[in-house]
């Protein structure tokens, strides 16, 4: 019995010692695997080259995001009413379960693209898109509704913070009693040649960009350029405005936390 337990021990000493020898795996220095050859893509297109699509997802077992340009999806099967002619590229993103450093926060993404051709924009779309860029989609301009120079009318102020119902409330009226921004003479221009663009354009200089609305058309965000108004103390840090009014006459965006706490309006009108 005793020789038995010794060589016991022995075994068992040896089984620890080899795998104290393994060699520790580096999980940062592990790649993602997954082939974007296997993300099966199909695009269906209501009309031969019309603007009503089905984006689709066709491979099962994976989850992920489409990126149509307008907007994402965290589902397999988009269906919308594109608004932009011309060659469209849309994106597939395949969540993986790698993440750099074991952190949620940066799970990595395989991707797959797929093109189609867009030659008529023969389905309608949300009633937003003809307001801001026009009846025919030709293209808008948008100025300030008075000024540049203080004229004792509402179109830039300060406003209760957090409280679309309150826009109209104006706590400071920068703009029709006060100096009003040093863009006040500029103007905005959206169009959708080719892209949702929008310029912002100061006075003397321009600035290209994009924009885009929200699910539900409550919201326009401006990317890469700035709102009129171009006040750091006033803007959306991430270009995003609350919509309380937009027709064909008039746009009034509104920030509902700017410095201080405060919310910020401001009012538009097409330009002449």
């Amino acid at each position: 019995m005793k020789r038995f337990f010794q060589t016991f021990i022995y075994i068992m000493a040896l089984f620890l010692l080899g795998t104290a020898c393994d060699p520790i795996v580096d999980r940062d220095s592990l790649s993602n695997s997954f082939n974007p050859d296997d993300i099966k893509l199909e695009v269906i297109q209501s009309t031969e080259g019309g603007n009503g699509l089905t984006l689709k997802m066709n491979t099962p077992g994976v989850a992920g995001y489409w990126d149509y340009n307008i907007d994402k999806s965290f589902t397999d099967k988009v269906v919308v009413n594109y608004p932009i002619p011309g060659k469209a590229v849309f994106t597939y993103h395949v969540t993986t379960a790698y993440m750099e450093g074991n952190d949620p926060a940066k799970t990595s993404y395989v991707s797959k693209q797929i093109e189609v051709q867009i030659d008529q924009l023969d389905q309608e779309l949300p009633p937003n898109y003809y307001r801001l860029v026009g009846n025919d989609l030709e293209g808008k301009k948008w100025v300030f509704d008075g000024g540049p120079g203080a004229d004792d009318r509402m179109w830039w102020y300060m406003s209760p913070g957090n409280d679309p119902t309150q826009w109209a409330t104006a706590w400071w009226n920068a703009g029709g009693t006060g100096a009003g921004p040093a863009d006040a003479s500029g103007y905005m221009q959206f169009d959708l040649n080719g892209a949702a663009n929008y310029t912002y354009h100061d006075g003397s200089t321009s600035q290209l960009g994009s924009f885009k609305f929200n699910k539900d058309y409550t919201k326009l965000t401006l990317m890469n350029a700035p709102i009129l108004g171009n006040d750091s103390q006033r803007i959306n840090a991430d270009g995003e405005y609350q919509i309380i009014e937009l027709t064909e006459e008039k746009m009034i965006l509104y920030n509902p936390v700017s410095a201080g706490g405060t919310g910020w309006t401001w009012i538009f009108k097409p330009m002449n």
